[in-house]
């Protein structure tokens, strides 16, 4: 599969937050699997990515969008703590400049504590940085604004044990939070199809799989930013679109309604093999994290 690599072992981790485990397949019929996920204890993160730009392309873009990340937040991470360890990359944070973070905008009624701004703005710049990052070697590699290789990103971030989750978002993979016997869907596909629906067009609609951004492809992004407080028993889902692409609502909530500490690679396997069987021509990544009771 070219130079695909799957960054985090599909095996059990353990979190503060709880146990995650992630399981990405091929699917039925692409060649190559351009989905990718990482699962970091040490941090707290967890994230999903769905390559693009045509088939090795895809696969180093997903791969190296979650690199990036994680390489920027662990070194943010370090900075904080007064740790003196060298970053993965040794131009992480020093060569970068950010845009300014608007705490209006992504907070309006003001209610977020000075570590929650803290680590918004670390996120922000995180996946700034990985933008940035991959355009440049998109613009390296001759490539016009808006092509060459991009990816969506998607994931959680725990800073401080028993804390709130930080939910970062571009493109169209998605979390869900199963709680209390209702799946809830905590990010909003960026898709041309979904503004259309949002503005209330009608048939025919654009094609589901047509992003209005992706990390890579253009200078510039905007990453939908949230918290999320948790709950004893929380189940969280980070897939691709692969696998919510065909299957209905109701058949991945009857999975997670059946999720525990001890069936979660099951778990994962059936929502892999359900997307199949419902028809995805996509590949197909599901990341589960079911938090402590």
């Amino acid at each position: 599969m070219g130079s695909w690599k799957q960054l985090s072992p599909s095996e059990i981790h353990h979190l503060d937050l709880g146990l995650a485990y992630g399981l990405t397949d091929v699917g039925t019929v692409r060649e190559s699997n351009q989905d990718n996920f990482f699962i970091a204890p040490e941090l707290g993160l967890v994230v999903v990515a769905d390559g693009m730009g045509g088939h090795e392309a895809g696969e180093i873009a997903s791969a190296d969008a979650i690199t990036l990340l994680h390489s920027f937040i662990r070194a943010a991470q370090s900075e904080r703590e007064g740790k003196q360890q060298a970053a993965p990359d040794d131009a992480t944070i020093p060569a970068f400049h950010a845009s300014a973070f608007d705490p209006v905008q992504a907070d309006p009624d003001a209610t977020w504590t000075d570590a929650t701004m803290r680590a918004m703005i670390t996120l922000h710049d995180a996946v700034e940085f990985a933008n940035e990052r991959m355009y440049q070697t998109n613009m390296a590699n001759d490539q016009a604004d808006g092509a060459g290789m991009g990816t969506t990103l998607t994931g959680m971030w725990q800073v401080a044990q028993d804390g709130p989750v930080f939910i970062f978002h571009i493109g169209d993979s998605r979390l869900y939070c199963f709680r209390h016997g209702r799946l809830n869907q905590l990010t909003r596909d960026q898709t041309l199809y979904q503004q259309a629906l949002e503005a209330g067009m009608q048939e025919p609609l654009p094609a589901r799989n047509l992003l209005l951004q992706a990390l890579g492809p253009a200078p510039l992004i905007k990453p939908d930013l949230q918290t999320q407080a948790v709950a004893p028993g929380d189940v969280y889902l980070l897939c691709s679109d692969g696998l919510y692409g065909n299957s209905p609502p109701e058949a991945i909530a009857a999975i997670l309604a059946r999720v525990r500490d001890d069936n979660l690679p099951a778990c994962c396997a059936e929502l892999v093999d359900i997307a199949k069987r419902d028809g995805s021509r996509d590949n197909i990544t599901a990341v589960l994290v079911r938090c402590r009771d």
